[in-house]
């Protein structure tokens, strides 16, 4: 029973750490892409500004 359990958490963690890998990092071309192609009615106030600092004034 508890080595049942502790396997599914272990999995469980094991794909939150891949889905948290996915994104790309702020700042990179792949970001100031994908942020491009992003509603901006849909952005935070902190994506703006780093789009701003990181993709308009390389």
């Amino acid at each position: 029973m508890i080595n049942k359990a502790l396997t599914r958490l272990t999995l469980l963690a094991g794909i939150a750490l891949l889905l948290s890998a996915c994104a790309p990092e702020v700042g990179t071309e792949a970001w100031c892409k994908k942020q491009a192609e992003k509603p901006k009615g849909d952005w935070t106030s902190n994506e703006a500004a780093d789009y701003t600092k990181h993709c308009l004034f390389k």
